[in-house]
C-alpha cells in the first residue's frame, strides 16, 4: 500500500480519540484494565479536579504489565467492554 493510500484511508476512518494511561490489570487474555486520568474544571468553582476512568483494552501479544504507561487508540467494539486498544507502550514500569 502505497503512502497515498494509506493517508486516503486514514482520512476516511475519521479522527480516532487517543487516551494515555496507567495499567492496572493485566490477568485476562489479550485485555488491560488501564487508568486514564482526566482533568476538568469544577462547573461551579473552577478549580481542576483529577478524576479517573477505568477502561479495558485490547493488547494482542500480551505485552502490556500493571505499571507501564500506555496509549489508547479507539476502536470498534471488540467485546461487551473493550472499546479501546493498546497502539503503544510508552513508557515500561520500573
Amino acid at each position: 500500500m502505497s503512502a497515498d493510500t494509506a493517508d486516503t484511508v486514514e482520512r476516511t476512518r475519521g479522527n480516532r480519540k487517543e487516551r494515555r494511561g496507567v495499567v492496572v490489570s493485566d490477568a485476562m487474555d489479550k485485555t488491560v484494565v488501564v487508568r486514564v486520568d482526566v482533568l476538568k474544571p469544577h462547573p461551579k468553582y473552577k478549580k481542576t479536579m483529577r478524576r479517573s476512568i477505568k477502561l479495558h483494552a485490547h493488547d494482542q501479544e500480551n505485552q502490556s504489565k500493571v505499571g507501564d504507561v500506555v496509549r489508547l487508540v479507539e476502536t470498534r467494539p471488540l467485546s461487551k467492554t473493550k472499546r479501546w486498544r493498546v497502539a503503544e507502550i510508552v513508557e515500561v514500569a520500573k
